[in-house]
């Protein structure tokens, strides 16, 4: 009878997880093999459905929420797509505040998922009112609405160590020797790296940063830059060190370039068969420098961490990459 399989699901939050993990066989990976955990498997498209899901649900434990009330989240977009999908479920009004930096892919993605969308300035820093987390939480507190925060909520890390490290450690038989990610929250680094270590204390964390952004230089140097710079890629790098980033977990940092992060992704498309985002391209360029300078065969894994269905108008369009990236 159909219902009674197992491999039947009842809700679309079921399909959360699980994210299959692809070898890359086409690759220069030097003498290391390069695993590549396809979050973009995820129903709404990324590695945040993880922590959209893991944050309600706390949320709810604690009685902070009930449904019906309005949620508030400051997010490069695909955070509030994930919440999105989970205030679907739910029953949740959504209010999303995002840099208009972000593709327009993502903001018609949240609004025809019923999420109001706010765009703000991506030219200002935190402390700035108009800096899409201090707005955000100006916002939630003058409404009376529930600010999630992903920055600083604790259940953002949880997720990662209850589902995303036991899933690589599982997958891989515990075969793993580094594990490469980006920092948006420090969510991933945080949650799944811990658990990793936790199993195998000699395996490295490395990390992945888009050049001008503060943390692969804190991580190499011990002090923040001078000078921030600015950057394309979306979702990961920052000007301040999130609340919820243990970075004392990470043993190597690479600044990688947007021209780089493009390319990259472009060459796991073309030679892959994988269309990601260009965080990805990020993290996959970090990876790629790992492997090859390794010494050694290694097992190594990282992330696709979203769709690049998100990015069509950006990555994806020749004359945008001619335009900003000189092509």
């Amino acid at each position: 009878m159909i219902g009674q399989d197992t491999n039947i699901y009842k809700n679309v939050l079921e399909l959360i997880g699980n994210t299959p993990l692809l070898l890359a066989s086409n690759l220069d990976t030097g003498p290391c093999r390069l695993y590549l955990k396809i979050e973009s498997a995820n129903p709404g498209g990324s590695i945040k459905d993880r922590i959209a899901l893991f944050m309600i649900e706390e949320a709810e434990k604690k009685g902070q929420i009930a449904p019906g009330d309005t949620l508030i989240e400051a997010t490069a977009g695909n955070t509030g797509v994930g919440l999105a999908l989970v205030a679907l479920q739910k029953g949740y009004r959504l209010q999303i505040i995002m840099p208009d930096k972000m593709s327009i892919e993502k903001k018609y993605c949240l609004e025809a998922m019923g999420a109001e969308v706010i765009l703000t300035r991506s030219d200002v820093g935190k402390g700035h009112p108009q800096y899409y987390q201090d707005l955000a939480q100006t916002i939630a507190s003058e409404n009376g609405a529930f600010y999630v925060n992903q920055f600083a909520n604790r259940a953002n890390v949880k997720a990662h160590y209850a589902t995303t490290g036991p899933e690589i450690w599982q997958q891989t038989g515990g075969a793993i020797d580094a594990l490469v990610c980006g920092v948006g929250t420090g969510g991933t680094l945080s949650g799944a790296g811990s658990y990793l270590k936790e199993c195998n204390p000699e395996l490295e964390i490395i990390l992945a940063d888009p050049e001008g952004s503060l943390l692969a230089p804190l991580v190499e140097t011990g002090t923040p830059p001078e000078v921030i710079g600015s950057w394309f890629v979306e979702g990961i790098g920052e000007d301040f060190v999130p609340e919820i980033c243990d970075l004392r977990l990470v043993d190597r940092a690479y600044s990688i370039t947007d021209r780089e992060s493009f390319h990259t992704a472009l060459d796991l498309l073309r030679l892959e068969g994988i269309m990601a985002g260009p965080s990805s391209g990020t993290l996959l360029a970090a990876a790629l420098r790992y492997c090859r300078s390794s010494k050694s065969c290694k097992n190594v894994v990282s992330f696709v961490c979203d769709t690049g269905n998100r990015y069509l108008s950006k990555l994806y369009n020749r004359q945008w990459r001619q335009n900003h990236l000189g092509e």
